[in-house]
């Protein structure tokens, strides 16, 4: 029996953790991944406190470091149901746990372009990863769909790479920071394909050659897609939470409508998805679990 068990590993859950550790919880972190969730598939970090810029798996590893540091225990299980009574039971591929209090920070994962062969190809020449899957693409073009700062920043990324780097955005203007802006248009292999969109995917002899937009034909090794996130709370259908198009909602101290069940981080209903106040969610709802926990 756990006071406080803690899904999701990412920035959130183990800021979560950390304060509930400070508190004298007894805890449990589980996590389907690796350890710092989305952060480790960003290339550079460059609008986060205390780092002018840092690689996304520096700072996931640094996280990692201090849970190990405090011993905070933490095990790699995928989580398959809830059952959110008084006392919450949290099942997984491999074992059963229960707690008094739960925290729910599961992240997202992007979503991917509704069109034929996008699933079956997906790491053969379809990739949500630059830094994963960049490298691979050395001197060759390639193409990145997407108007926010993270289909600029891996823009960025793969321009240092790739040999021509191209970029579709179906709008005529960017969504991103203004910085990221700026550097994409000053980059001198980043061609810019405003108000257009990807028809379909070319494959040939079972590989992928390029894609249609609604325009041109497009030949590239590679397609890099950054088109939006969708939240991984698929285990918690079955459950009274209220929900928003799979998003969980809370009020400011990370409450949601079952006594006892938290959220924080990606997976809730917000406005702004960032880093630091993912982080802030997570400390927030640990400080008040802890607080209702103790009184």
């Amino acid at each position: 029996m756990y006071d406080l068990i803690i899904i999701g590993m990412g920035i959130s859950g183990i800021s979560a953790a950390i304060y509930a550790k400070r508190s004298g919880l007894n805890i449990l972190m589980l996590e389907k991944g690796a350890p710092g969730g989305t952060i480790n598939n960003i290339a550079e970090i460059e609008n986060y406190p205390g780092y002018t810029k840092i690689a996304g798996p520096t700072l996931a590893t640094n996280l990692l470091n201090s849970l190990n540091e405090q011993n905070i225990p933490y095990k790699l299980e995928t989580v398959t149901d809830v059952i959110l009574d008084d006392i919450k039971t949290i099942k997984t591929k491999n074992n059963v746990y229960q707690c008094k209090n739960l925290l729910i920070a599961t992240g997202r994962t992007p979503k991917l372009l509704d069109l034929d062969n996008v699933k079956e190809y997906l790491g053969q020449g379809i990739s949500t990863c630059a830094l994963c899957d960049g490298p691979l693409y050395k001197n060759k073009d390639v193409a990145v769909i997407g108007g926010g700062s993270s289909a600029l920043s891996e823009a960025l990324y793969l321009s240092n790479i790739a040999k021509q780097v191209y970029l579709i955005h179906r709008r005529d203007d960017f969504r991103g920071e203004n910085t990221l802006i700026d550097q994409v248009k000053n980059k001198s292999n980043i061609k810019l394909l405003l108000n257009n969109e990807v028809t379909s995917l070319i494959i040939e002899d079972n590989q992928f050659k390029g894609i249609n937009l609604k325009d041109q034909k497009l030949l590239v090794s590679a397609l890099f897609l950054y088109i939006g996130s969708k939240p991984n709370t698929e285990f918690l259908n079955n459950t009274a939470l209220k929900m928003e198009d799979g998003y969980i909602i809370t009020n400011e101290e990370g409450k949601t409508n079952i006594p006892g069940v938290y959220a924080s981080g990606d997976c809730i209903k917000k406005e702004i998805y960032q880093i630091i106040n993912a982080a802030s969610e997570g400390a927030i709802a640990s400080i008040n679990i802890s607080h209702n926990f103790n009184n």
